[in-house]
């Protein structure tokens, strides 16, 4: 059994998509609709550049999207491989939204449109400046639950993103991540804060959970009778009420990744196919277990050498 997984923010390169986008009439028909949707050149942006264009939150989000769900059609259209035939649709943070589109219950348009907004709210939830990222590495989630319960007086910082075994992240108001930062050296447990300008998945996205809430009681979920793996519980859901109330719950809440592919491996599967740019996702599962199997679909020619 196998589950198609869909990378988050980081993933973004310029030129990602390319070879796709040069090749196939879908992929160029889905970019330009994308663009008319967006009423902008989010194109150009991911196929040009400029960089610092691209890493801008709000342009990230739709772009990884529209990369992901791109090489998703080529795969399933073009070379007529079954993806559909998943045991699990799962994505991290704003995967979620691509395996919530190419499971069918969200449409294309909507998608791109929520993520637009979705980074846009995320990136202004607080000022510039304010909050941040740090990543912990090799250590786990118990031992920094426990420095984050334990210093709650001294400063206040949550964990992001469970990872993998020994990745966690952190989020806070730069201040508390300081102080966090200290804490973590005196316990010689290794932290790098991240390049990113805003605290993610954590409680200080409240402004942003208020206007992802109103937009998505606007959207159309469609019945799709394919099981996702949540970001919030790690549990299987198929509801569609369910799946918009957990995009919600996303914002504010950690990223429960590793607990995620340990749930899918234990409900049987042994393969992992990664669909969008990068490969973060496949070096997370090889990190959890080394004895499944990862396809990462970059190329052509990782379509070519797909076996499901």
């Amino acid at each position: 059994m196998f589950s198609v997984i869909f990378p988050g923010q980081g993933s973004q390169i310029i030129g990602m998509g390319k070879e796709f986008f040069e090749k196939f009439d879908l992929v160029k028909k889905l970019f330009k609709d994308a663009d008319e949707v967006l009423e902008y050149s989010l194109s150009k942006t991911i196929l040009e550049g400029p960089k610092e264009e691209l890493d801008l939150t709000f342009n990230t989000q739709p772009a990884i999207f529209l990369v992901s769900y791109s090489i998703y059609k080529v795969v399933t259209e073009e070379f007529n491989i079954e993806l559909n035939k998943a045991k699990y649709f799962a994505g991290h943070s704003l995967g979620e939204y691509s395996a919530l589109s190419t499971a069918g219950y969200l449409n294309f348009s909507d998608t791109i449109k929520l993520l637009r907004l979705r980074g846009d709210a995320m990136q202004n939830a607080v000022p510039k400046g304010e909050g941040g990222m740090l990543a912990v590495l090799g250590s786990t989630v118990e031992i920094i639950e426990e420095i984050l319960k334990t210093n709650e007086s001294n400063f206040f910082a949550q964990i992001a993103n469970d990872n993998s075994e020994g990745q966690i992240v952190i989020s806070g108001k730069n201040d508390d991540l300081i102080k966090c930062i200290e804490i973590l050296k005196s316990k010689k447990i290794k932290n790098i804060k991240l390049p990113v300008s805003a605290p993610f998945h954590c409680s200080l996205m409240k402004k942003a959970t208020e206007i992802m809430k109103k937009e998505l009681d606007n959207i159309k979920f469609i019945d799709a009778n394919k099981t996702l793996i949540s970001n919030v519980t790690a549990e299987e859901i198929s509801n569609k009420d369910t799946l918009k109330k957990l995009l919600i719950d996303q914002i504010e809440n950690r990223v429960r990744w590793r607990e995620s592919v340990i749930n899918m491996i234990n409900s049987g599967v042994s393969h992992f196919v990664e669909i969008g740019p990068g490969k973060v996702l496949s070096g997370l599962v090889k990190r959890i277990n080394k004895d499944v199997n990862i396809d990462t679909i970059n190329t052509e020619s990782d379509i070519k050498e797909l076996k499901i």
